[in-house]
C-alpha cells in the first residue's frame, strides 16, 4: 500500500497542508481513489463511514476546482445531514485555504440569509444538503452552471433518508461536463441509478474498514429499571468518550437530564434542538471537551468521530442493521471498541433475536450500578461474565 500522499501524486502544497493538520499517511480508501480523482476520472468508492473518504474526494476536489465567480461554485459536495455538512466543511477549509479557495456549507436549520451572504461573497466549493441547495437554486441565490467537480457523499444514507430524487434533480441542473465522485457503503439497489449516470467510472472497494461484528467487543447487560440510569452513568465515567443511543428525542432529553443529576458531563443531539446547539454539542464531543453524547439514530448519522471508547445502547436498537450502524462508530478506521446494550426484563426476547441475526451467542449478564466491572467494560473477563 502506498505510504505517503506524495507518492499518490498529491501536489506538494496540499501535502504540506495535510501535514500541518497532523495527517501524514493515507487510509486505504484514499490510496485507492486519490490518483484517479486527481486525474479527473469519475470515481465510485464503496467505503463505510469512518474510512477516511472525506479526504479521498476532498484532495482531488480542492486540486481541480477553478476559481469561481460569485454565486457560481465550481465544486459541489452533496451530503445527507447538517452535521456531515459541518464536518466536511471543517475538513476541507484548511486544504482549500492553501490554494486560496473558499468553502461554504449550506444546510437546513441554519440562518438562510447568512448562507446567502456567504454565497454572494463567493466560494469555489459548496457543501450542501439537497433540500437547502434546491431552495437556494430556486431563489436564484446560487447557480450550478460552472460546477466542474461533483461529489455525492454517503449516497446510501441519501437513499435511506429519501433524498435520491433531490440528488437526481440537482444532477440534472448541472451545467456542462464535470467530474463526479460518488461514495457509498453500497453501490447496488437504488444507488445503481446514480452510478449509471457517471461517465466510465472507475470503481474502488475498501474492505478493511468495513465494520463487522468481529471488530467490536460486545456486552449485553441485564439492568433494572430503577437502576438503569445509574448503570449508564457508571459506564460513562470509565470512558474518555462515550456515545449513548436512545430511540426518541424525548428520551434523549430525559436521559441527558438524569445523567447530569448523576454528575455526568453530557449533552444531547436530536432533530428538535436548534442547529447551533447540535453543532456545539457535536464539536465539544469531537474535540474531547464533552465526554458523553446522547443521540437518536437520525441525528447520529452525522456523527463521524474517531476514538469513541464505548457505544452504549441505552435503548436496544430495533434491528441488527441499526445495531451495526450505531456500533460501528466505535470501530472506525481500524480501531476496536466496546459496545454495550442495556436490557430490561421485557426486552430479553428481542435482544436474543437481535443476537441471532448478528451471529452472536453471548450471555445477558445481570449488573447493578455498583458493579466495579462497569468502570472498564473492555477488561471484562468473559469467562467470569456469569459469575
Amino acid at each position: 500500500m502506498t505510504s505517503t500522499f506524495s507518492q499518490l501524486g498529491v501536489p506538494a502544497d496540499l501535502v504540506d497542508a495535510l501535514a500541518s493538520e497532523g495527517i501524514d499517511s493515507p487510509f486505504p480508501v484514499q490510496a485507492l481513489t486519490i490518483p484517479d480523482g486527481l486525474a479527473g476520472r469519475d470515481v465510485c468508492g464503496k467505503a463505510k463511514t469512518g474510512s477516511g473518504k472525506t479526504l479521498a474526494f476532498g484532495i482531488p476536489l480542492v486540486d481541480r476546482v477553478p476559481r469561481a465567480e460569485k454565486r457560481r461554485p465550481t465544486g459541489l459536495v452533496l451530503v445527507p445531514t447538517r452535521e456531515l455538512a459541518v464536518q466536511v466543511h471543517a475538513a476541507l477549509t484548511p486544504l482549500a485555504a492553501c490554494r486560496d479557495r473558499r468553502v461554504v456549507a449550506v444546510y437546513g436549520g441554519a440562518d438562510l440569509d447568512r448562507q446567502v451572504a456567504a454565497l454572494q461573497r463567493g466560494a469555489e466549493v459548496v457543501v450542501a444538503t439537497p433540500g437547502r441547495l434546491i431552495d437556494l437554486l430556486q431563489r436564484g441565490d446560487v447557480k450550478l452552471t460552472d460546477v466542474a467537480v461533483l461529489v455525492i457523499d454517503e449516497a446510501d444514507r441519501m437513499a435511506d433518508m429519501g433524498f435520491l430524487p433531490q440528488v437526481q434533480w440537482v444532477m440534472r441542473h448541472l451545467g456542462g461536463p464535470h467530474q463526479t465522485m460518488l461514495f457509498s457503503a453500497t453501490l447496488d439497489g437504488e444507488i445503481s441509478s446514480l452510478v449509471r449516470q457517471l461517465t466510465d467510472p472507475v470503481r474502488h472497494e475498501v474492505d478493511s474498514p468495513t465494520v463487522t461484528v468481529e471488530d467490536m467487543v460486545h456486552r449485553f447487560l441485564h439492568v433494572h429499571q430503577m437502576d438503569k440510569v445509574k448503570v449508564a452513568a457508571a459506564i460513562s465515567r470509565g470512558t474518555d468518550r462515550c456515545l449513548v443511543f436512545v430511540r426518541t428525542k424525548r428520551g434523549a432529553d430525559r436521559l441527558t437530564g438524569d445523567l447530569r443529576r448523576e454528575g455526568v458531563e453530557v449533552d444531547a443531539i436530536h432533530g428538535d434542538l436548534r442547529q447551533t446547539a447540535r453543532e456545539r454539542a457535536l464539536k465539544d464531543f469531537t474535540d474531547g471537551k464533552l465526554p458523553v453524547l446522547v443521540a437518536t439514530d437520525v441525528a447520529a448519522r452525522g456523527i463521524h468521530v474517531d476514538d469513541i471508547d464505548v457505544v452504549l445502547h441505552y435503548d436496544p436498537p430495533t434491528d441488527h442493521k441499526s445495531y451495526l450502524h450505531r456500533s460501528g462508530r466505535t470501530a472506525r478506521a481500524g480501531r476496536a471498541g466496546v459496545v454495550a446494550t442495556l436490557v430490561l426484563w421485557d426486552q430479553e426476547n428481542e435482544v436474543r433475536t437481535l443476537q441471532k441475526r448478528l451471529g452472536l451467542d453471548l450471555p445477558i449478564v445481570e449488573v447493578f450500578s455498583n458493579d466495579p466491572r462497569l468502570a472498564d467494560l473492555a477488561a471484562w473477563d468473559d469467562a467470569e461474565a456469569v459469575a
